[in-house]
């Protein structure tokens, strides 16, 4: 059932809101509430779906209760009620936040709909603030070491600025849960998340991936097609192995960086972009520059910060919180329990030499909890972790 509130000082029209609401639909339930303090109030005490506000009312107008109510309870919508001698201040609550503005008298179908989707608007924001959870929840950053409780401080530090950043460990570290957390820490954790691999694609073909082309820029492109710094607007574009990037197409990021703009292979025209560039390399980037394969400009473009993530041997003594989190992750993807390590089985595994890192203990653990006894033992660890 959604929770409707309508705030109206003239009774008459506060009476029609109501009625035609509660007869409209029996899953609406509408309370009311006859000036903005009451208002306001009620907003603080109770869970509504939304709010239809009138502008002009005495002790606290309309205005006051959307930019106070909003950074309450910031999901809710509000539908404004204005006279004709308000719309300036309706289309400014627009701005302000306000999700539409009806006039007096109110028009019942344009009520109705606008009230729907006032609703399945609000229904929206929370199925995609639960599915941002989950997503959060696969990119956790499991571990107690110094190491690690010191990469999350540098993330809470980092991340609500706009400076770039540039992660730096061997593969299979964890470089991309921390371009994930730098993101969804940030004030753009509503705008996309962009990741290009560019190691995993060809050097002929980054250009037009990263930047998009035009309808006959090439043999293949039969369309206009964005390229992912234009998907990523206002968001991050994740640069992974940016060591593997080709100089011409290092060129054209530098580019992009200092101007803020970018343009289509096969097309002069720009476009402006906003984006937060986060970049990774399992490379020494330093020795890539002195071999002239790295453009050093770009380099310190990049560069303004500097995270190092560790490699699993660095931080032996997150294992056994890593082994917990992957027994409990794989349990719930394959629909069973999890399963158990033993004290010796956990101290084996503290001692082998993870060249893979990360992704290697999960793979192990996954191993053995497929091959392993109901509790994993030191002898499964023998028998079907060696490599």
């Amino acid at each position: 059932m959604s929770k409707i509130l309508v705030i109206e000082d003239e009774a008459a029209i506060r009476r029609v809101l109501v009625k035609i609401l509660s007869e409209e639909n029996d899953q609406y339930q509408v309370e009311e509430a006859e000036n903005g303090l009451e208002g306001l109030d009620k907003i603080k005490k109770t869970d509504y779906d939304l709010v239809l506000c009138d502008i002009k009312m005495p002790k606290m107008d309309g205005v006051e209760v959307l930019e106070a109510g909003r950074k309450i309870k910031p999901e809710v919508p509000y539908i404004m009620i204005s006279g004709h001698g308000d719309l300036d201040t309706a289309v400014q609550t627009m701005r302000l936040g306000a999700f539409d503005y009806i006039s007096k008298p109110p028009d019942l179908n344009r009520l109705l709909t606008t009230v729907r989707n006032a609703l399945d608007r609000k229904e929206l924001v929370v199925e995609n603030k639960i599915l941002k959870k989950k997503v959060s929840k696969n990119y956790d950053m499991v571990g107690a070491s110094r190491e690690i409780l010191a990469i999350k401080e540098m993330i809470d530090k980092v991340a609500p600025t706009d400076a770039r950043v540039l992660i730096t460990g061997s593969n299979g570290t964890g470089k991309e849960l921390v371009a994930h957390w730098l993101h969804e820490k940030s004030p753009r954790s509503p705008a996309p998340f962009v990741e290009v691999n560019c190691a995993a694609i060809p050097s002929e073909l980054i250009e037009s991936e990263l930047f998009g082309h035009v309808k006959g820029a090439f043999t293949s492109a039969v369309k206009d097609r964005a390229g992912k710094f234009e998907t990523a607007n206002k968001g991050t574009l994740f640069l992974d192995e940016i060591g593997d990037m080709s100089l011409s197409a290092q060129a054209k990021v530098l580019r992009a960086l200092q101007e803020n703009k970018i343009s289509r292979v096969g097309s002069d025209k720009d476009i402006q972009v906003d984006v937060r560039v986060v970049a990774a390399t399992n490379k020494d980037l330093q020795k890539e520059i002195a071999e002239g394969k790295f453009r050093e400009d770009l380099y310190h473009r990049l560069a303004v910060i500097l995270i190092k993530v560790p490699s699993l041997n660095e931080r032996r003594n997150d294992i056994p919180l890593l082994i917990e989190h992957f027994s409990d992750k794989i349990a719930a993807e394959q629909g069973t329990a999890p399963k158990g390590f033993s004290p010796k089985a956990v101290k084996l595994l503290q001692e082998y030499d993870w060249t893979g890192n990360i992704r290697e203990l999960r793979n192990v653990v996954e191993r053995l909890i497929i091959l392993g006894g109901k509790e994993v033992s030191e002898e499964d660890v023998k028998l079907f972790a060696s490599k």
